[in-house]
């Protein structure tokens, strides 16, 4: 499988797909019924077949799915910049894009909780996570990080480098509740993104500061 862009699905089609992110993060794969998803969806039962070929492909068009927001979310790293300042600005850039999305965009809440449940569950679609997200972004981040610091963009070191990267963000996601209770907020919303943001900018700073590109 390739990194290629591919076309947002539209009406019913996306209305499935919205459907399985949410029942099949929530509920898992196997106790989700092509009943419930028909029912969330809005449509009937045989549309899942005939769109799908049946739960499966449903469950592999949601794996595209979440692969194609993400690549749109982390596309800073589609084009390698000609100076370490301007592959660091880039991946500011896209470390804010990349926070703003997973803590104001209502949508993160269920491709998160697919994808971690995909990965958990380590199911038939954990190599397609792999092979069509996870791979592809990170090899993309890896080489624009090593545009920024001069490193190997296949070093051990800069392969976990990233992963941290994009970690720290991600636990604004799935930590939500406890960051909201400890930090006395009633939600994330763009103000308190801000700040997430700002203060993830620093640690990106101090961390590129440690590997000057020559």
């Amino acid at each position: 499988m390739t990194d290629t862009p591919l076309p947002a699905p539209e009406g019913t089609q996306a209305a499935l797909i919205a459907a399985g992110l949410h029942l099949f993060g929530r509920n898992g794969f196997a106790a989700t019924s092509t009943r419930d998803l028909a029912a969330r969806a809005g449509a009937n039962v045989a549309s899942i077949a005939y769109h799908f070929g049946g739960k499966e492909g449903l469950r592999h068009a949601c794996l595209k799915e979440v692969a194609r927001r993400m690549r749109a979310v982390l596309s800073g790293a589609d084009s390698i910049p000609g100076t370490p300042e301007a592959a660091a600005r880039q991946l500011e850039g896209m470390l804010r894009a990349l926070v703003f999305f997973l803590t104001t965009a209502k949508e993160s809440a269920d491709l998160v909780a697919f994808m971690l449940r995909e990965i958990a569950e380590a199911g038939p679609g954990l190599a397609d996570v792999y092979q069509d997200l996870i791979e592809p972004r990170h090899r993309a981040v890896c080489a624009l990080w090593a545009a920024a610091t001069g490193q190997d963009p296949e070093s051990e070191d800069v392969r976990i480098s990233v992963f941290a990267f994009i970690g720290q963000a991600i636990y604004f996601r799935i930590g939500r509740p406890i960051v909201e209770r400890r930090l006395g907020w009633s939600e994330i919303g763009p103000a308190e993104a801000e700040k997430i943001a700002d203060r993830l900018t620093l640690h990106l700073r101090a961390i590129l500061a440690e590997r000057p590109a020559p």
